[in-house]
Parts: structure tokens; sequence; C-alpha cells
């Protein structure tokens, strides 16, 4: 399965495209980042039932998925938002009145802020180059230590430590003159 440049299409690609066997080799070479993210969330007893949800979704929701950006982060995103909804499911349902208070000064300026800057700080990542943004992604997005991220990556730590250190610095220089 070819572009119409004759080379070999990515898995992303294919997955999006809807190819089956794309699900398997995306699971083949994530599915250890995906279950080590969710370690870190739910109990141990679940892990292996989230990860099923979450390639669930990744098969129901492929069409969703842009081959341009980061497979990784994308996938840790699911991982992270089905980890959540799993542990709600087993929270309890009620809150003492007592505990909920009124927001001070709560009139969405707060929350607009918020999806402007996340906004500006998305179109600064698309302009980093590809190993600096994918360390960031999984560091920030995926909350990997840089130990992991060389492991999922299977490059050098002093090399995941530079690419970070520079697509920060990069990215900081972006936002500054972005906001000026």
């Amino acid at each position: 399965m070819d572009d119409a440049m004759g080379t070999p299409r990515g898995m992303g690609a294919r997955l999006a495209d809807g190819e089956p066997e794309a699900l398997g080799e995306c699971y083949r070479a994530y599915g250890a980042l995906v279950l080590s993210h969710l370690r870190r969330l739910v109990p141990a007893q679940d892990v292996e039932d989230v990860a099923q949800v979450v390639f669930g979704e990744v098969w129901r929701s492929r069409h969703r998925f842009d081959p341009a950006r980061s497979m990784a982060a994308w996938l840790l995103g699911i991982a992270h938002k089905r980890a959540i909804d799993h542990l709600r499911a087993r929270a309890p349902r009620t809150v003492p009145i007592d505990a909920v208070a009124e927001p001070v000064g709560c009139d969405g300026r707060a929350a607009g802020d918020h999806i402007a800057d996340r906004d500006l700080i998305r179109r600064a990542l698309a302009e980093l180059p590809a190993s600096q943004r994918q360390a960031i992604e999984l560091a920030y997005y995926g909350e990997l230590s840089q130990r992991e991220i060389a492991e999922c990556l299977r490059i050098p730590l002093g090399t995941v430590k530079a690419r970070t250190s520079r697509g920060l610095h990069r990215l900081s220089a972006l936002l500054r003159s972005a906001a000026s």
C-alpha cells in the first residue's frame, strides 16, 4: 500500500483509512507505552481492561486521527481520558453539600484565556521539528519521564534530553514572538 509518490504509507495513515492490520501494528508499536501510562492512573487489576477500551476507541475514532500529528500523543490522550472515565465510574456518586462552594470571580474569562493559550501552544508546537515536538508531547501530554521517552522511542537518554531542551527553547522563542 503506497502513496502517490510510491513510498510505503505510514501506520497512522493506514489506520485513518480503516485498514484493520494497522490497528494490530499500532498495538504492537504503542501497546507498552499505553499500558505504562495507564499503570500510573488506574489500579493494577484494571490496566488491561482499560487498555482494551483505549484500543477499541482508537479503532472507532480512527477517522479523527491526523497522520501528520504524533500517534503516541494521540493514543496517550485517549488513554488518559479513558482512565479518567474509569476512575469516575468507580468513584462515589454523592458529594456532601458542604463540600460544594461557589467559585469566586468565575466569569468565564479565565477559561477563555486558557483555550486561547492552548491553541497558541499547539500552533507553536507544530512549528518545531518533529523529533523535538515528539519528545515534548510525550513528556507533557503523555506524562512520561525522559527515561521512559528514551525507551519508547528506542533512542539514548541524552538524545531525549537534548531534543527536549532544544525544543523548549525554540517553543519559548516562538511563544514570545507570538505574544509581541
